[in-house]
C-alpha cells in the first residue's frame, strides 16, 4: 500500500464521521424540541430500538423489493424509501448525542448549548472506529434507535399539541385594532 492509498482511506473515514456529526448538529439546530424529546426517550434504549426496528423493517423490505425491479425510476424510488428511515434515524439519534454531551458538562454550555451536541456527536462518532462492533453494530443501532426516538418524539409532540390548544395572547390594543 502506498501513502496515497492510506491517505485516501483515512480521509474517507474522517469525512464519513464528519458527516454524521454534521447531521446531528443540523438536527439539533433545526428541531431543538424534537431532539430534546428524543434525548429523554434514550432513557429507555431497548424500547426505542424495538420501535425503530419494527417501524424501519417495512420501508426497508418494500424499498429493497422495489429497487430490485429493472425500471430505473422504480430503483430510485426503492432506494429513497430505504433511506428515509436512515435520515429520520439521524435526526432522532441527535438526542443520543445530546444525552452523551450532557453527561460531560462544560462551563460554556450555558452560553453555547450546541456544544453538548458537538461533544456527544464527536464521542459517538469516535466509537464507530472500533473494529467490527463500531463498524457494523453501533452505526446500525444508532440509526435504528434514532428512528424509534424520532417516532416517539413526533408522537409526543402531536399528542401535546392536540391536548392543549395554543392560547392566543392579545393585548388590549391588538384586540381592538382589527
Amino acid at each position: 500500500m502506498i501513502m496515497a492509498d492510506i491517505l485516501k482511506i483515512f480521509l474517507l473515514i474522517v469525512g464519513l464521521l464528519t458527516v454524521y456529526v454534521s447531521y446531528w448538529l443540523i438536527a439539533q439546530a433545526l428541531f431543538p424540541a424534537l431532539v430534546e424529546r428524543a434525548r429523554r426517550h434514550y432513557a429507555k434504549p431497548v424500547k426505542i430500538t424495538f420501535i425503530g426496528l419494527l417501524a424501519a423493517a417495512l420501508p426497508v423490505i418494500i424499498g429493497a423489493a422495489i429497487s430490485s425491479l429493472p425500471n430505473p425510476a422504480l430503483k430510485l424510488t426503492g432506494v429513497t424509501l430505504m433511506l428515509i428511515p436512515a435520515l429520520l434515524g439521524l435526526v432522532g439519534s441527535a438526542g443520543l448525542t445530546l444525552r452523551i454531551g450532557a453527561g460531560l458538562p462544560a462551563p460554556a454550555d450555558e452560553q453555547q448549548p450546541w456544544r453538548r451536541g458537538l461533544r456527544g456527536g464527536i464521542l459517538l462518532a469516535l466509537t464507530f472506529l472500533l473494529p467490527f462492533v463500531g463498524w457494523i453494530v453501533l452505526p446500525i443501532w444508532t440509526l435504528v434507535s434514532g428512528f424509534g426516538a424520532f417516532i416517539l418524539s413526533v408522537k409526543e409532540i402531536r399528542q401535546s399539541s392536540n391536548a392543549t390548544p395554543s392560547a392566543i395572547n392579545l393585548t388590549a390594543s391588538q384586540a381592538t385594532a382589527g
